[in-house]
């Protein structure tokens, strides 16, 4: 009687394990993340340049409002499914015309560190802008401006509308003008590094036709340059 007592326990016992161990594991699996409108997350699909061969700069500019330079591959970039590169051979226009290269570079999908895939800029601030041909939802707006050179793009802002003009109905996706010499009002992102990884703005779900990019110079030179740009989305419903 009591051996049969103190057998029941011992099962009682291991099943108890049993369940807490498939309890942790159960909790533990992970679930496909969701967007908010119930879309699977999937990591962005980008392709990125090779790295520039000039070499890091000794003296980089450094402080609590500029992001340290990525040692290694930065976590993706997670999107709905459905999200791709609508903005590839869509036209580019500006605010001053180009003196060396032509804007249809900045979406031709070419964006090594060489001066044949840059495009150069007369000083101030100055901005480019895609025409996606219609309104789409924006998940996120890939930037190159100049990895030739491990610098900081001054004043980089990025606003979605679907005015051409940008003077209504603007939606600002990142502002790291702190101190408005821009004036289109202070931001509060962080000045970050050139690199080959560029920089991921993320769309929140923006709706908008056209993409405008501000810059205003750099650390290294007052002149304004963009080597690509990649918005991401789908056509908006």
């Amino acid at each position: 009687m009591k051996q049969g007592l103190v057998q029941s326990l011992r099962i009682s016992a291991a099943l108890g394990v049993a369940t807490v161990v498939l309890a942790i594991l159960m909790s533990a699996t992970p679930t496909t993340a969701r967007a908010a409108d119930g879309k699977a997350l999937k990591p962005l699909s980008i392709k990125l340049p090779e790295p520039t061969l000039r070499g890091t700069p000794e003296d980089l500019p450094s402080g609590p409002n500029i992001e340290p330079p990525p040692k290694e591959d930065p976590a993706p970039f997670m999107a709905p499914e459905g999200a791709k590169n609508v903005s590839a051979g869509k036209l580019v226009t500006s605010s001053v015309k180009p003196f060396t290269g032509e804007l249809s570079q900045l979406t031709d999908g070419k964006k090594e560190a060489f001066d044949s895939d840059a495009i150069e800029m007369r000083s101030g601030s100055q901005w480019i802008q895609v025409d996606l041909g219609a309104q789409h939802v924006i998940y996120a707006v890939a930037l190159w401006h100049d990895h030739r050179y491990i610098q900081i793009t001054r004043d980089v802002i990025v606003q979605v509308s679907d005015d051409p003009e940008f003077k209504k109905d603007v939606t600002t996706l990142y502002n790291n003008d702190r101190d408005d010499s821009s004036k289109l009002g202070a931001g509060t992102d962080k000045e970050y590094f050139e690199t080959k990884w560029g920089k991921i703005v993320d769309g929140k779900g923006a709706k908008g036709r056209y993409v405008r990019g501000y810059s205003k110079g750099t650390s290294l030179t007052a002149l304004n340059c963009w080597q690509e740009i990649e918005v991401h989305g789908e056509p908006a419903k």
